[in-house]
């Protein structure tokens, strides 16, 4: 039986001076001010493992049997920050974001919460705010805290569904061929999702999974898109370290899709937790299944 596990967890923190995150940019602030802190409070292995993790060797391209090749590990985390998503926090109010690890065999939670101290010191977003932390949870898929991994199916369930209404909750990236898609057509969809959740069980989790990749993605290209209500958002980022400017949006809305699909909503119900497309550490690529 194909599984995915991972952890959920809610950090909570008050502010300590007035902090302001971003409309559209609440994810990479909080990883820009994270990566800062990781640096300062673990060792450069560690840091690398987490924030930088590199691929062994040469890219290669995968077989029927395995997903696509990898220039780069994914993160083994992304952060969901849309409760304080274009809020400014005013001093001594608590607010919590939530943090998915996929790597339950580190000591990930503990290193994260070192790092998540510092912002006491440093601050955080453009007026480097400053924050602590007051308590961590982990919780299950309903939100109960827990203190066990969450875990969710990804064979089929037996009950045949011919129509699925996704809702791309924040902004969504695909790219197929090289190139970004302009409207989230099932295959590129399901292909970027079927390969990151193989390459997050296979680099951090129990092992590969076992489904025969092209033939799965085979099916995936019969799938039909017969509704598609998106809207794109332009979100610009500056690097403070490069001065770079980096696009950072994507499309958000709903989109409908018909065929035979009981096989692939386990995936698309993962795809809430793991984020699909570009950008997902800091919480790109939000999509969850409408339920009728």
């Amino acid at each position: 039986m194909n599984t995915f596990a991972f952890c959920r967890y809610r950090w909570r923190f008050r502010a300590l001076d007035k902090v302001h995150f971003p409309r559209g940019k609440s994810g990479n602030v909080l990883r820009g001010a994270f990566g800062i802190s990781l640096r300062e409070t673990a060792t450069t292995a560690v840091y690398r493992q987490v924030f930088e993790p590199r691929a062994s060797g040469t890219r290669a391209e995968g077989p029927a049997n395995h997903p696509s090749g990898l220039a780069d590990w994914p993160r083994p985390f992304l952060f969901r920050t849309a409760a304080v998503d274009g809020l400014t926090i005013p001093p001594a109010s608590p607010f919590s974001i939530d943090m998915h690890l996929f790597d339950a065999r580190s000591p990930l939670a503990d290193i994260f919460a070192t790092a998540f101290r510092r912002p006491a010191v440093t601050g955080l977003g453009p007026g480097r705010g400053r924050i602590v932390l007051e308590a961590m949870e982990q919780l299950d898929l309903e939100g109960r805290v827990t203190g066990t991994p969450c875990v969710m199916p990804l064979d089929p369930q037996g009950t045949p569904v011919d129509r699925v209404c996704l809702r791309f909750v924040t902004p969504t990236e695909l790219k197929m061929a090289g190139e970004v898609a302009d409207r989230p057509e099932f295959a590129a969809l399901f292909k970027r999702l079927r390969d990151r959740i193989a390459n997050l069980c296979r680099l951090y989790g129990p092992g590969p999974l076992d489904i025969d990749f092209r033939a799965i993605g085979e099916r995936a290209d019969t799938i039909r898109l017969t509704r598609c209500e998106i809207a794109w958002e332009r979100v610009e980022r500056r690097s403070s370290r490069t001065g770079q400017v980096h696009w950072m949006g994507g499309f958000t809305g709903q989109a409908e899709y018909e065929g035979e699909l009981a096989e692939f909503v386990p995936w698309l119900r993962a795809a809430h937790w793991t984020g699909v497309g570009r950008q997902t550490v800091w919480g790109k690529g939000d999509v969850q299944v409408v339920e009728r």
